[in-house]
């Protein structure tokens, strides 16, 4: 509760509260603030408000992929994170500008914390670069972890992004074949 806290606190929570909300403006233009009232159970429900509305909407009015974009959004811009972040799939169900903003989030996470995302999502390997990526391949029953050769792709990153490098197969981390041409 922000009264028990000092006000330092309080403004750092101000501060991370406001980059929320306008991070789900950002992909969500409708969207004004939160209602977050306590009930009598000790619980907030998420509630919000909309522009040009005095109508109050649950959390269930909401796009699926609005709700998780939200949610992550309040993870990822939290004052204090965790050593370590870990998200399988953060992109499913976001439109493909929410996925752009969210690597914003995710490169912004991965200054104050340790991030590890686990993703098939075209749109947001593009949003990063070839230093950024870990490949993890299946091999004999494990798992294995490489980084891809830089060296090696840097003639392809010139014409291609990351995102087709790995469509074609360049990088790994797809079924069948390893993409040899790449690791060779």
């Amino acid at each position: 509760m922000l009264l028990s806290l000092s006000e330092s606190e309080r403004d750092e929570n101000r501060a991370a509260y406001a980059r929320i909300v306008n991070a789900v403006r950002q992909v969500a233009p409708f969207f004004r603030d939160f209602v977050l009232r306590p009930e009598g159970n000790d619980r907030v429900r998420l509630r919000w408000w909309q522009h040009d509305s005095d109508a109050l909407f649950s959390a269930n009015q909401m796009s699926d992929g609005t709700l998780r974009f939200l949610c992550l959004a309040a993870l990822l811009l939290q004052p204090e994170l965790p050593a370590l972040v870990v998200l399988d799939e953060p992109e499913l169900g976001l439109h493909p500008f929410a996925i752009v903003q969210l690597a914003g989030l995710l490169r912004q996470a991965a200054a104050r914390s340790q991030v590890l995302i686990a993703t098939q999502s075209v749109t947001l390997m593009n949003q990063f670069e070839i230093g950024d990526l870990i490949v993890v391949e299946r091999e004999g029953g494990t798992s294995t972890f490489t980084r891809p050769p830089a060296d090696h792709l840097a003639a392809w990153l010139e014409e291609h992004s990351l995102g087709e490098l790995w469509e074609k197969n360049l990088i790994g981390g797809r079924p069948g074949d390893r993409g040899s041409t790449a690791h060779g």
